[in-house]
């Protein structure tokens, strides 16, 4: 028998996607500690989404709610935490494959926040350059961004299917 989450429960769907966004997050942090793979301010941001689509995906399971429309409220905001991962690990994967000529991500990112306004900070981070475009790990061929990308994709796909499936029976 083939296992498909697809076919769980809301609960099901919603508990296995937090529990891959903290089996993320955990990776990343062993890596740093383990492996000494220091993050740049791109790496911070891409675990602060993990992080938020995890609280969704935890919110959501803990509700378990059972109106459609509630469902779907979920659904769409789990889209919009793992859209802005994307857009984060997106723009992180483009860094590597066109790395700038100036290398250095900048100053560290707590120097940044001590001297700039939030709105500064994050737009710093986001033009970020150099130390960002280097490849410190691969699995399979894939950078560290690039899985981040990947699982974005896969656990936004998860939360619309999760908010807009349509439950059969009143105990789905």
């Amino acid at each position: 028998m083939v296992l498909n989450p697809f076919r769980w429960s809301f609960r099901a769907q919603c508990l296995s996607g937090f529990a891959a966004c903290a089996a993320l997050i955990g990776f990343a942090i062993f890596s740093q500690f383990a492996w000494g793979l220091e993050p740049c301010p791109l790496c911070i941001f891409q675990r602060i989404a993990f992080a938020a689509l995890g609280v969704v995906f935890l919110l959501a399971a803990l509700h378990s709610p059972r109106s459609a429309s509630t469902r779907a409220f979920y659904g769409v905001l789990g889209f919009l935490a793992a859209a802005v991962g994307m857009a984060i690990a997106g723009r992180h994967v483009w860094m590597q494959l066109n790395p700038p000529e100036i290398p250095g991500c900048g100053p560290p990112l707590s120097f940044l926040r001590e001297t700039l306004s939030t709105g500064n900070v994050i737009r710093k981070v986001l033009t970020g350059t150099g130390d960002c475009g280097n490849v410190d790990w691969t699995f399979l061929g894939l950078s560290m961004p690039a899985w981040s990308l990947i699982w974005f994709v896969l656990l936004a796909v998860l939360f619309v299917v999760a908010g807009f499936r349509s439950r059969r029976s009143r105990w789905a």
